[in-house]
């Protein structure tokens, strides 16, 4: 990745039992695959439309480097 491109670290802190299937598929989609696993993603309107479906399942973090 180039230089100071933002990314986002994004963390499920959030179960996904009982979730609608939509939530679970958007979070595998991410790359989340258990609780307090994180994975990080450039900061792209395609990411941030997925974290914004499941917002009350993760946290977000920016990082810059």
């Amino acid at each position: 990745m180039s230089t100071g491109e933002r990314r986002l670290r994004i963390t499920l802190v959030r179960s996904l039992i009982g979730r609608p299937e939509v939530q679970r598929r958007t979070i595998r989609a991410l790359g989340l695959k258990r609780l307090n696993h994180s994975v990080v993603h450039r900061d792209t309107p395609e990411i941030k439309g997925m974290i914004r479906k499941v917002s009350h399942l993760v946290r977000v973090e920016h990082l810059e480097e």
